[in-house]
C-alpha cells in the first residue's frame, strides 16, 4: 500500500468520530428526559452526567475535539496520533469514573447494555490508536 493511502478502517473511524461530534453538538438541543423511562439525556464528562447550559458548553467542546480528530485522520495529519491518545485516555477515564460513581443497573438489560457500551467505547478508541500507530510505522 502506498504511504499516502489511508486504510479503509481509519476512514470508517473518521466518519464515526465525525458522527459522534454531530451527536455531541446536538445533545444540548435534545429532550432531557425520555417519557417512557427514567433515563436522562445529556453528556457524560468524567463520570458526571451534565445537563443544561453546562452540557451545551462541554458538548460543543467535545464535539469540536472529535471533529478536529476526524479531520486529522482523514488528512492523515501528523497530530492525529496525539489526538487519538488524548481521546483514548479520556474514554478510559470517563468510563472508569462513571462505573465507580454511578448506581448499579437495576435490570439485567441495563447491566448488559452498560457492559457492551463500555467495552465498545474503550476498544473502539484504542483500536483507532493502534491503527494510526501502524499507519505511522509503515509510512516512515
Amino acid at each position: 500500500m502506498p504511504a499516502s493511502k489511508r486504510p479503509v478502517a481509519l476512514t470508517a473511524f473518521a466518519i464515526l468520530f465525525a458522527l459522534m461530534a454531530i451527536e455531541d453538538f446536538l445533545k444540548p438541543f435534545g429532550r432531557t428526559q425520555r417519557p417512557d423511562s427514567g433515563m436522562s439525556f445529556g453528556i457524560m464528562f468524567f463520570g458526571h452526567l451534565l445537563q443544561g447550559p453546562c452540557a451545551a458548553y462541554v458538548g460543543w467542546l467535545i464535539g469540536a475535539f472529535l471533529l478536529v480528530y476526524a479531520v486529522a485522520i482523514l488528512r492523515m495529519s501528523s497530530y492525529a496520533l496525539m489526538l487519538a491518545y488524548v481521546y483514548g485516555v479520556y474514554v478510559v477515564l470517563n468510563v472508569a469514573i462513571f462505573t465507580f460513581t454511578s448506581p448499579p443497573p437495576t435490570t439485567r438489560g441495563e447491566m448488559i447494555f452498560g457492559i457492551v457500551y463500555r467495552v465498545l467505547a474503550i476498544v473502539g478508541a484504542w483500536t483507532a490508536v493502534i491503527l494510526l500507530r501502524r499507519r505511522n510505522a509503515h509510512a516512515g
